[in-house]
């Protein structure tokens, strides 16, 4: 009754669709795990960063190598863009979306990797830009962790520059999100 319908064990274009990677459920649940863990985190330090710094003066955590200092930052890295914090959430609800459907075609561990710390910071400081005051695409960033001669960051942007050096090394190793290599590449 198979082989009548044409789909009899000999015949390959019958067949269901093999991924061409078998790892790729695997590497996205690293990358979903990296995702969740991260955006946890980041989260949760800003909720205790808010909770505990309102008000108060700074806390050294190790001299002043590393400082506790409470900040809203309306605008992007190093506090530019402060008059642009729609723009900026609209680029970061871009952002989301673009690596969202690049986590589909993860074809390596470090791919998985960098594209979880990357969604979980754009996704941290996102968050803070819909739920927080002034307003939805308005609302400040939480920063909280100053470093001498540094701007104050807080864990999303840790993440994001993580992720980016992940992705810069990923390109000059010649090594597609899909986990192949670029031609001539060994």
């Amino acid at each position: 009754m198979q082989a009548a319908r044409g789909t009899s064990l000999s015949d390959d274009t019958d067949r269901p669709a093999v991924p061409s990677h078998p790892r790729t459920g695997r590497l996205r649940l690293v990358l979903a795990a990296v995702f969740a863990v991260l955006y946890a985190v980041d989260v949760v330090s800003k909720v205790l960063a808010v909770e505990h710094l309102t008000g108060r003066p700074d806390v050294e955590v190790v001299g002043d190598l590393l400082v506790l200092h409470l900040v809203r930052n309306p605008g992007a890295a190093f506090s530019t863009g402060t008059e642009y914090t729609v723009v900026l959430s609209c680029i970061a609800i871009v952002a989301l979306c673009v690596v969202l459907w690049l986590a589909r075609r993860v074809g390596n561990v470090v791919w998985a990797i960098a594209l979880g710390l990357l969604l979980a910071g754009v996704a941290g400081n996102l968050t803070d830009r819909l739920l927080r005051s002034p307003g939805p695409l308005r609302g400040h960033v939480i920063d909280m962790f100053m470093l001498p001669s540094w701007p104050v960051f807080n864990v999303a942007d840790m993440c994001i520059n993580v992720a980016a050096g992940l992705i810069l090394l990923q390109a000059f190793r010649g090594v597609r999100i899909d986990g192949t290599r670029d031609e001539g590449e060994k």
